[in-house]
């Protein structure tokens, strides 16, 4: 009798967990989307993608992304002219069951205009975060929870704020060490960063839980 409720119970999980691969299995549609006006600002707010920043040649903000019913985006401009994209779902418990959407389909391909912005603010979890040579006239603020923090040469107005938890931060901050007032959390992982450094025009915030950060500075 144990055996029977057994086996019965086995069929009915693996019917759930069926069905809910197949309503995971919605084809992804690649999307793009194009500002008809210049922002001051971006924040994007997105969960399990991976944001690849690069340049725009028109002075307008590009972004290549796929989505489907189940997983998209809400993508607005303000009056302020801030530029906001954050992830939206309708998914239910059993769309959680199975195997992921494909790389290329967690990825948001980011084009913003050089030294334009005022703001720039990207936040994600489980991938990575990777800028380009960049100028911003105000802050940057980067924050990945699963994912490491990659860039080459930030250049900001007035503040770096970096947050990484199970992933690494490095890269090249345009300008010297005596031009940063530097503040550094590191828990389970290693820095080249003082953990307190008074002093600078310019703000350096870095917050790192198991991994490791390498920042350098250029003049």
């Amino acid at each position: 009798m144990k055996k029977i409720i057994s086996l019965a119970l086995c069929s009915i999980l693996g019917s759930v967990i069926l069905s809910g691969c197949s309503n995971s299995d919605e084809p992804f549609e690649k999307k793009n989307y194009t500002t008809d006006t210049q922002v001051n600002a971006i924040n994007l707010d997105v969960r399990d993608r991976e944001i690849e920043v690069s340049l725009s040649e028109d002075e307008q903000v590009h972004i290549g992304y796929s989505e489907n019913s189940k997983e998209y985006y809400d993508i607005s401009i303000s009056e302020e002219n801030v530029l906001t994209m954050k992830s939206a779902s309708d998914k239910e418990w059993t769309d959680y069951v199975g195997l992921k959407p494909s790389a290329e389909d967690r990825k948001i391909s980011l084009q913003i205009p050089d030294g334009l912005l005022d703001t720039l603010a990207l936040s994600t979890t489980e991938e990575d975060i990777s800028l380009p040579v960049l100028t911003v006239t105000g802050s940057i603020h980067l924050s990945s929870n699963g994912g490491n923090i990659n860039f080459e040469s930030l250049n900001v107005g007035n503040a770096i704020d970096l947050t990484v938890k199970n992933g690494d931060i490095s890269g090249t901050v345009i300008g010297s060490y005596d031009d940063f007032a530097i503040q550094t959390k590191i828990k389970k992982g290693d820095s080249n960063l003082p953990d307190n450094k008074d002093g600078g025009e310019k703000t350096l915030d870095v917050s790192c839980n198991n991994g490791d950060v390498s920042i350098d500075f250029q003049k």
